[in-house]
Formats: C-alpha cells, sequence, structure tokens
C-alpha cells in the first residue's frame, strides 16, 4: 500500500466526504486520518489514505473529477516513515488564550522556531468570553521539541512574548484522553 495525503476545499454541503469516501473504497483503498471542517462556508480538509500501488494514478484522476462538483482535491504521496533522528524530539502541547488580536500565532510560532521547535498539529479557535462578551482566541498545538531545548529558557520566552500579547501560554506534557488511557489508543 501506498500513503496519499490529500488536502480537500469547496463549498459546504452533504456528501463532499461520501464523495471521496467513495472513490477510496473503489480502489481499494483505506482511509487512515484525516482532519475536516467547515469554515466560512467551505469545506476543507486533509486526509490520508493507503492505496495498492497500481490504483494510485486512477484515484488521483478520479478524486481530480470532483473538482467539476465543486470539491478542488490535491493529491501527493506520502513520505514512507523514515527512522527517528539520532536527536529524538520530546512531545509537548503547547495551550494559549487570551483575547483576539492580530500577530498572536506569528510571535508564538516566531519563538518555537527559533529555538528548533516542530509544530506537529495546531488547532485554534475564537469565542465569545463568558461575562465580557470579549473575543476571546485560543489555541493548542502539539509540538516536537529537539532533546538539546532548555525547557526553562523556552518557558521563559514564550512567557514573555504571552505578556507582551497579553494572552495566557503553557507549555506542558500532553496528557493522556480519557479513551487511550491504556496506552494503546482506540
Amino acid at each position: 500500500m501506498i500513503d496519499v495525503v490529500m488536502t480537500l476545499i469547496g463549498s459546504d454541503r452533504p456528501g463532499l466526504v461520501e464523495a471521496v469516501a467513495a472513490i477510496i473504497a473503489a480502489h481499494r483503498g483505506n482511509w487512515v486520518e484525516s482532519r475536516m471542517t467547515q469554515l466560512a462556508g467551505k469545506f476543507a480538509g486533509i486526509l490520508r489514505a493507503e492505496l495498492p500501488p497500481e490504483a494510485v494514478d486512477d484515484a488521483v484522476r478520479a478524486l481530480g473529477s470532483l473538482e467539476s462538483r465543486g470539491l478542488r482535491v490535491v493529491v501527493e504521496s506520502g513520505a514512507r516513515k523514515a527512522r527517528p533522528p539520532k536527536d529524538a524530539s520530546r512531545k509537548m502541547v503547547l495551550d494559549l488564550v487570551g483575547l483576539d488580536r492580530p500577530g498572536i500565532v506569528y510571535e508564538i510560532s516566531q519563538v518555537l522556531a527559533n529555538s528548533g521547535i516542530n509544530v506537529e498539529e495546531l488547532t485554534t479557535n475564537r469565542s465569545s468570553a463568558p461575562m465580557s462578551g470579549d473575543i476571546l482566541f485560543q489555541a493548542r498545538a502539539q509540538v516536537a521539541l529537539p532533546s538539546s531545548t532548555d525547557l526553562a529558557q523556552l518557558r521563559a520566552a514564550l512567557e514573555r512574548v504571552g505578556n507582551d500579547l497579553m494572552v495566557d501560554v503553557r507549555l506542558e506534557e500532553p496528557s493522556r484522553d480519557a479513551g487511550d488511557q491504556d496506552g494503546r489508543g482506540p
């Protein structure tokens, strides 16, 4: 099987996931993992599927035909899993919350990039604060720190930027989900 990674975008409506799933299934593929959401009236997502090598080209053509139905699909072959680097990384979770303003993601991501930290997953959202009605910005990132990272120095840098932006930033070890209590996953 070959890993393929797809990005999807189109006007939101029922049946978009089914259209992609039907093509994957018709080409003897397996839907492995995905993140999909509705944003500003658009349906957007990323998906990893496994396909038999002889079915990849036909599946890509079939996925391309979805554009005539309003769904643009870009397909890339996934990278084979590489051996972990000698400088193994430490997984952590960064949580941020504060009043919304331009530049929050840029300022925080700049600290992370300057420290050689890889953002593996990022989720952001805006919501109304319970009492004041102000707009809150919330972010959660799963990050990989090089083993050489000075954690105290990184936390201090994040705290300085957080104070400048007036947001609360926490960097912590990942907690296990309630559905993953035995460590084996679902």
